[in-house]
């Protein structure tokens, strides 16, 4: 194992070159070693160090992590950032009121002044990666010293020691995060969210999903907190934007932080993983169902739960389309092949049987001894997890018990809490907590039905014990918390439920260090090891875990079935045809009608004068490259990735040649809609906009 991989970098030296086209999450550090020839051969002008460089200015310096999830890219030497919509959509969402709902009006900072800091919003630069692989594994250092030594060389930077191929490869990161994030602008979510959940994962597609923020830093250039001193960020490097458009078969490639991917999976794994999302769409439907009759009935409401909606429905969409892309693909069946295959080749040779052989076993017998503790925390966490006055009451009386049980105990409590109410509303909550009880004891054994002292809760009438609730409970609103001391908090019926349902997830929940997790981690690093090993002929890359990546590809379109053709791109036509004023997924504003009618697109319309909106091309994304830029041979920014399509929802497991495409809006829209729609022309000119 040792010899095998004392780096990454010597196993690729013996490794082949026949990296497969247009799939792959590529690591930075390696481009020159193991991608440049492909990179060149694609269509790429760049070398791998005008991509990636710790010595000088490349093109990582203008790429960021957006939040905690999502990236972004900067397009000017003044801070300026452009993400999707839906990136933003929380933080907007946190902007928005009745008043002033940003979500659904749109906003433009006129001036610098104008700018709304967002409170909680971070963006990260990377610096650099180092392979720290034959430290950790031979034993010199361990990943704290290694941590400890990189702190003190780079004060004020986030320090990171991650593992890669399930821990048979380590690397050190090094970033710079800002926390003075400011939104500047974005359209009105019937723009940013055309389509919304319907048109979620699906081509044709029209939405023009962007938003902007500016970074700010003190005056000396170094991260800081808000402050009306700090000013806006010069960064390193900063895109230029291409209008020139896009053609079919044109080079693209794509940098950003993709989140998880689990292309190393065995079909125990791939099944568990099934079954357990089959818990979480039943689960969310019932909640979603919930929340949007109560969305579309209050403007109010549509605001405080917009982002907390989104954000569900988007893995409950992606998680059916997963389902139905394993049958129709046969993922599982092809997994079950390789691992035949894998076998076979194991019991070849005597040494590859003595450290491989029992690597699928121990997965297998890891994953069905977790599997009913998983599928028990899935339905808990899916539903009582999601009643958020249970929420409340386990963070709140958490913090109180840090703190004793004084004033300074109650003061801590309403204190961890008090992001809680603006998004907050009770009625809601009650519907909710019905809704999610009766769905939990339609759907969990009764061995782990809820234990609530007075209740019986295979018969009990839940609606009416939920209103009992409610109306007893002090964290039914912030008023009432801060009325109460501390004895009627700790008595509280909701944190009754809570520890209801805290000791169901207890009992349930592995021990630490058990059997069946032990199992999983060693066979997982062992098969993993045997793969590089038994594939070094192919040219190896690690699955996703939220490090910047780049992947490149074309521009293509696809055909998902018999006699069906796509075409790579869309236009502002297709937003006319799907318009519905009746839908609020596709009501289309009237101002953008009105350039529609006279044709109003200026120097972002195509030579046929109509106006592109989105674009497909082939590159190897997954979650958490929302918002990453799509870049033409020259580096240039010609996009922003927002999708992937629902012909290849199995994606995370399998990259699939002929389906997969990356859904892109075209700049040229976003810039059209900036500039003619939003009437924001001052931010179009602080951009370096090339022909």
């Amino acid at each position: 194992m040792k010899k095998l991989l004392i780096t990454l970098a010597a196993m690729l030296a013996i490794a082949g070159t026949t990296a497969r086209a247009d799939e792959g999450m590529w690591l930075l550090p390696l481009l020159e070693k193991l991608n440049s020839g492909d990179l060149s051969k694609a269509g790429c002008r760049l070398s791998p160090e005008q991509i990636y460089s710790i010595n000088h200015s490349s093109l990582k310096d203008a790429v960021v992590h957006f939040g905690a999830g999502c990236t972004g890219e900067m397009i000017s030497g003044e801070g300026l950032l452009v993400t999707n919509h839906h990136c933003g959509y929380s933080s907007i969402q946190k902007l928005s009121s009745v008043e002033h709902d940003y979500l659904k009006d749109g906003f433009w900072a006129m001036s610098r002044a104008d700018e709304l800091p967002c409170e909680g919003l971070s963006v990260t630069f990377l610096k650099y990666m180092e392979d720290v692989t034959e430290e950790i594994n031979e034993g010199k250092s361990t990943v704290e010293d290694i941590r400890k030594r990189a702190e003190e060389k780079n004060p004020g930077c986030r320090i990171q020691v991650l593992p890669f191929y399930s821990e048979n490869v380590w690397y050190l990161l090094v970033s710079k995060v800002y926390d003075d994030v400011r939104f500047v602008g974005a359209p009105p979510s019937s723009i940013g969210k055309f389509g919304a959940d319907t048109d979620n994962w699906m081509w044709p597609r029209h939405t023009c999903d962007f938003s902007m923020f500016r970074v700010y830093c003190a005056p000396d250039g170094s991260p800081a907190a808000y402050s009306a001193e700090n000013v806006p960020l010069k960064p390193e490097r900063s895109l230029k934007i291409s209008i020139r458009g896009v053609n079919e078969g044109d080079f693209t490639m794509i940098m950003g932080y993709p989140g998880r991917t689990t292309r190393f999976q065995t079909s125990p794994e791939l099944e568990s993983q099934i079954a357990l999302n089959d818990i979480k769409i039943s689960a969310r439907t019932v909640r979603q169902n919930v929340i949007m009759e109560d969305m579309l009935a209050d403007p109010k409401v549509k605001i405080q739960y917009a982002s907390k909606y989104a954000s569900s429905s988007n893995y409950w969409k992606k998680w059916q389309g997963m389902k139905l892309a394993f049958g129709r693909l046969g993922i599982i069946d092809r997994a079950k092949q390789e691992e035949k295959d894998f076998t076979a080749w194991v019991a070849a040779d005597a040494g590859r049987q003595s450290k491989y052989g029992e690597a699928l076993g121990m997965i297998a017998s890891g994953v069905r001894g977790g599997q009913k503790s998983s599928e028990t925390i899935a339905r808990l966490t899916e539903s009582i997890g999601r009643i958020e006055i249970v929420n409340t009451a386990i963070s709140c009386t958490n913090f109180m018990k840090a703190f004793g049980n004084g004033e300074k105990a109650q003061a801590a409590g309403r204190a961890s809490v008090k992001a809680v109410w603006p998004d907050y509303n009770v009625s809601t909550d009650v519907k909710v907590a019905k809704a999610m009880l009766k769905w939990y004891r339609e759907n969990a054994p009764k061995s782990e039905y809820l234990e609530i002292p007075g209740e019986d809760f295979a018969t009990m009438d839940i609606d009416s014990y939920v209103d009992r609730l409610f109306s007893g409970s002090v964290f039914a609103s912030e008023e009432k918390l801060a009325a109460a001391d501390y004895e009627r908090i700790m008595n509280d019926p909701a944190l009754t439920l809570a520890k209801a349902y805290s000791r169901v997830y207890r009992d349930n929940m592995p021990g630490k260090d058990n059997d069946d997790d032990k199992n999983l981690s060693k066979g997982r690093h062992d098969y993993t090891a045997a793969l590089l090993e038994w594939k070094k002929d192919e040219t190896p890359y690690p699955d996703a875990n939220s490090t910047m990546r780049l992947t490149w590809g074309h521009v293509m379109g696809y055909s998902p079935r018999d006699a069906v053709s796509y075409r790579y791109y869309t236009t502002l036509e297709g937003v006319m045809e799907k318009e519905d004023p009746d839908n609020w997924e596709f009501v289309v504003p009237e101002k953008l009608k009105e350039l529609y009618k006279a044709k109003d697109y200026g120097r972002y319309a195509l030579k046929s004068g109509e106006l592109p909106t989105c674009f497909l091309s082939n590159n190897d994304i997954t979650g958490g490259n929302s918002g990453s830029p799509v870049l033409n041979a020259r580096g240039e920014l010609i996009g922003l990735a927002f999708d992937g399509n629902w012909e290849s929802m199995s994606s995370d497991v399998m990259f699939e040649p002929e389906l997969q495409r990356c859904i892109n809006v075209d700049i040229r829209y976003v810039l059209f809609i900036i500039d003619k729609f939003g009437g924001a022309g001052h931010l179009i000119r602080e951009m370096n906009i090339v022909k």
